[in-house]
């Protein structure tokens, strides 16, 4: 398990860019959810550090940095773009069995609509 020392690399030795533990990245320096809570958005630019959250088990969760002054305001939703996001939704409630909407998003796990994928529990 990392400790939040072997998290602290400022200088970027250790990981090649700077890297910070969680809760304590320096001021002018937000994650892409950050970004986004502002109305904001990476806008191309590359990564600047990075967060580590140690975790029990397994490896530590990162979250890339981003400058916040050279971030860009979010691109407004346009109708065309909206249309997309509708259709792509559609087709993710569609069930390929049996064409209906399901009202809800097909589970990946079971590839089918509820009542087709347990036809016997109905």
């Amino acid at each position: 398990m990392a400790s939040w020392g072997k998290c602290f690399d400022p200088n970027g030795a250790r990981f090649g860019i700077p890297t910070y533990p969680w809760r304590c990245a320096p001021s002018g320096l937000a994650t892409r959810r950050q970004l986004r809570a502002r109305g904001l958005r990476p806008g191309g630019q590359p990564v600047v550090g990075q967060i580590l959250r140690p975790r029990y088990r397994r490896g530590p969760l990162v979250a890339y940095l981003y400058r916040l002054d050279k971030a860009l305001p979010v691109r407004p939703m346009t109708p065309a773009r909206r249309r997309a996001l509708e259709c792509a939704m559609k087709a993710r409630r569609t069930c390929p069995k049996c064409r209906t909407d399901a009202g809800y998003v097909i589970p990946a796990s079971l590839g089918l609509c509820v009542p087709c994928a347990y036809p016997d529990d109905q």
